[in-house]
Order: structure tokens, then C-alpha cells, then sequence
């Protein structure tokens, strides 16, 4: 198994003491220190004064994410129609912000309505399919009527600033920071737990994670367009972002030994601790997936992840995570293991017929996670010595 170093250190334990068998003086003194609590801070600011603050190159990290929250963007007329509900004075849900530094903030929900804002007063914005006010379809803001514009200057955007938490553990600081967006995000539409990832976790390792999808080796084998973008934003996978999910869990399921808890909650604290990786981590983790993918490609060609003799000609998450753990433990083997490319696949046919259901996503605990991958891996390591 090649880990990064890293990977390696990251998962020494700090030893705690058990909340449940605190008492109630300590208890009340834990809430007392403000432990496990949020500070936050409310805010309201004229519309033209919060889009000039927005060029302020660190007043929000959402100007550098392009994928920030949700891949799927409000289009012009989602856009054109906040701003009619500014002229009208409707009720806008407040942005909500973390501050991660002093006057720097993440947009933890609002990235939406700050472009329709920004993109409103650079005039990249032209208004249209208006419902009320149709006669200002076609118009962006400097040729808007002297008193309309007046009007919606008047206007304000409420912000709702959440300070750094007050706990000096950083899996614990992460923790609350994520608590706090599931909920109170306002967004309309619910964020799957990868877009909550990628707004929380947004560091040089969520980008590998958005590079890495875009494989076209991995794409093509989740059915995912990457030639045709219309396509591309209406596939499922792509949309929610579960394709960097994915390789997420390729990641994070090399350290299986080290799994706690339920899947998701063991993804995102592979996240969390992603923050301190390297440029050299980057690297080698960008190496190990090329290699893998590549390796498993020569191998099944066509039917990568998808299970011979599945019900159904598709990609499964199950499969897919023991093929890529597996063959990333025997990368030293690759040559070896595209000469015995055919004993391989009757292998694996004859895996997958001995263990019905097991790699087409039936059992989700570690038992039955860790059962497919030593599985995979006992089968490579058995044609690799034969």
C-alpha cells in the first residue's frame, strides 16, 4: 500500500475524554468556556456598497472557486428575477459567511445570489423574462431609468457572519463549521454531502478531487459527458458532485484500517484532514489514481466497474471501490498483471459468482467494505504469485 506520508502520520488518535461520562459540574463548566458553540454576527449593507467590497480581492473566497457549492449556476433569468425582487422589495434570505481569517470570509450559502449582485453591477447582466416589470427586459444597470436605479440602490443584502468556532482542535473546529451549514443553508434546493464538502473543505486536495474527475477514463466509465457540456450538467453524478465523491472514496478507503464510523462520516474526515497535505502529497495521491485507473482500464477495457454477470450493464460504487483499492496495493505488479490480463478477468468473473450481491452495493459497513477489498486484493495477489 503506498500512502503519503501524511497519510501515515494523520490518523494518530488524541486521546479525549468520554462526554458521556462527564459530570454535571463538568458539564457546566465545559459550557461556560463557550466550548462547541458558534459565534455569530448579523449584518446588513446597501446593495452598491456590498458589490464594491466583493472586488476586494480577500473579502470572499467564492471570487477564486469556480466550482464552489454547486456546479449548476442560476442562469440569467434566476438572476434578473432577484434583482426584480430587489425593485419590489421582497424579503432575500440572508447570506450566510464564515470567517475564516479577519474581514475574509467563505460563502457557506448565497454564492448565487452574490454573482446575480456582482454580475448586476459590472453590467454583465441583462434583464430578462421579468415578471412585474417587463418594461426593464433588455437593460442592465447603467441604462436602467434614473429612479428604478435609485430604487434598487436603496436596497440592502443581510449577511449572517459566523465567527471561528472557540476550540482549538481542528477536526472538532471542521466539525461544528459543517454542523452549522447542514443547518442553516438556505439554498432552496438540498446540497448532497460532496457539495457541502466542496464548500467546506475547499483546499488544494478538493481540487485534485474536481481535476481527477474530469479523467476521461473515469468519466466515460460512470457515463459522465465530457465533451458536450449541456450533457454534462444534466448527468446526475456530475451534477451532485458525486463523481468527485468518488474518487474521494478511492482516497480515503486506502486507509480502511483506519475507518470509523458510517461511510459518509468517514469521508468527510479524510477531508478534514486533507488540509494538511502537501504539494508532494498532491502528487503522488494524483500518480497512485492515474496509476490505478490506467491499470484497471487495460485490464477491463469496456466493463470497468461493471460487475460480469450484474444485472445491469453499469458502473457499481461497491465494485468500483475494490477494484481501485485493489489493484492500487499492486501497482509494482502492473506489468505482470496486463501480461495475465485474461486469467485476471476469469478470475474475477468466478470472485463475483462466489460472492453474489457482495459488489453490487449490498452491505454498506466497514465488515462488508473491508470483505470486497480483501477479497480483490487476495485474488491479485494469488495470479501475481502463481
Amino acid at each position: 500500500m503506498t500512502l503519503t506520508q501524511t497519510e501515515i502520520k494523520m490518523w494518530e488518535k488524541s486521546k479525549k475524554k468520554d462526554p458521556t461520562k462527564m459530570s454535571d459540574d463538568e458539564i457546566n463548566r465545559k459550557y461556560e468556556k463557550g466550548e462547541k458553540r458558534i459565534l455569530a454576527e448579523i449584518g446588513r449593507e446597501k446593495l452598491p456598497s456590498f458589490a464594491a467590497s466583493l472586488k476586494e480581492s480577500q473579502y470572499m473566497e467564492m471570487n477564486t472557486r469556480p466550482f464552489f457549492q454547486r456546479r449548476e449556476r442560476w442562469d440569467e433569468t434566476k438572476k434578473s428575477l432577484l434583482i426584480e425582487s430587489f425593485l419590489m422589495n421582497i424579503p432575500i434570505p440572508p447570506i450566510i459567511l464564515y470567517e475564516k481569517d479577519y474581514n475574509s470570509y467563505e460563502v457557506m450559502d448565497g454564492q448565487q445570489r452574490i454573482t446575480a449582485i456582482q454580475d448586476f453591477y459590472d453590467n454583465t447582466l441583462i434583464l430578462q423574462n421579468l415578471e412585474v416589470w417587463p418594461e426593464l427586459n433588455g437593460k442592465t444597470y447603467n441604462n436602467l431609468p434614473k429612479k428604478i436605479k435609485a430604487g434598487i440602490d436603496r436596497r440592502s443584502i443581510s449577511t449572517i457572519t459566523l465567527i471561528t468556532e472557540s476550540t482549538d482542535d481542528p477536526e472538532e473546529a471542521f466539525f461544528l463549521k459543517q454542523l452549522a451549514f447542514e443547518r442553516i443553508n438556505t439554498g432552496g434546493v438540498n446540497l448532497s454531502r460532496q457539495e457541502v464538502r466542496n464548500c467546506l473543505f475547499y483546499n488544494k486536495f478538493n481540487e485534485l478531487l474536481l481535476e481527477l474527475s474530469a479523467n476521461p477514463i473515469f468519466a466515460k466509465a460512470w457515463g459522465i459527458p465530457i465533451d458536450n457540456e449541456k450533457e454534462r450538467n444534466t448527468n446526475t453524478l456530475y451534477k451532485k458532485m458525486e463523481d468527485a465523491e468518488l474518487v474521494l472514496r478511492f482516497f480515503a478507503l486506502r486507509n480502511i484500517d483506519n475507518f470509523r464510523g458510517q461511510l459518509e462520516n468517514f469521508l468527510d474526515l479524510y477531508m478534514q484532514k486533507s488540509a494538511n497535505f502537501s504539494e508532494e502529497d498532491i502528487d503522488l495521491l494524483r500518480t497512485i489514481f492515474l496509476e490505478t485507473i490506467n491499470l484497471a482500464s487495460d485490464i477491463y477495457n469496456d466493463n470497468l466497474f461493471q460487475p460480469y454477470g450484474a444485472k445491469r450493464d453499469r458502473a457499481y460504487k461497491a465494485y468500483y471501490d475494490a477494484v481501485m483499492v485493489g489493484f492500487s496495493n499492486y501497482l509494482d505488479q502492473s506489468d505482470l498483471l496486463r501480461q495475465k490480463k485474461e486469467q485476471v478477468i476469469e478470475e474475477t468473473k468466478q470472485l463475483l459468482k462466489n460472492n453474489p450481491g457482495l459488489f453490487t452495493g449490498q452491505g454498506k459497513n466497514k465488515g462488508d467494505l473491508e470483505k470486497r477489498i480483501s477479497l480483490f486484493q487476495e485474488m491479485l495477489k494469488k495470479i501475481i504469485e502463481e
